[in-house]
């Protein structure tokens, strides 16, 4: 797509690039290591191509949602049990609902970020992934344990 659209874009007098990671680009998650190489790999692509395209018209974003209201699971027909004892009302409060993730990133795009983190999980992992990135991977594969043994 890049190598499509890009001719175009340097065309303009003014004009965004915008890729979409996950938070999975920023620590590995037992049982998506597959996907989260997939999303650190657009992560570096996307920061590669922001270095390449300075003084350019081309502003050069990337954004890492975290958990946002999608149903991506759904359709795409995985199937994720139920963890037993979870109140769903207490989940569904960590879900970004999908406006509200497309609001950060529109503001993000007009402001012409560099990075743009989505949501309040997102920015957690975010920062306790560069603060203490070992003990991140730990906590992460603790919490996923128990969901990989089923």
């Amino acid at each position: 797509m890049v190598q499509a659209f890009l001719p175009h874009l340097l065309e303009r007098p003014q004009a965004a690039l915008l890729n979409v990671s996950s938070m999975g680009a920023f620590i590995p998650v037992p049982g998506q290591t597959v996907y989260g190489a997939s999303k650190a790999a657009v992560k570096l692509l996307t920061e590669g191509l922001h270095a390449e395209l300075r003084g350019t018209p081309v502003r050069v974003t990337v954004v890492f949602p975290g958990a946002v209201a999608t149903s991506i699971t759904e359709n795409s027909g995985v199937h994720v049990p139920a963890v037993a004892g979870a109140n769903d009302n207490a989940a569904n409060r960590k879900v970004l609902p999908a406006h509200e993730a497309a609001e950060i990133i529109v503001a993000g795009l007009e402001r012409g970020a560099y990075r743009v983190v989505v949501g309040r999980d997102a920015q957690v992992m975010d920062w306790i992934t560069r603060l203490v990135p070992e003990r991140a991977m730990t906590m992460i594969a603790d919490q996923m344990a128990e969901l990989l043994q089923r």
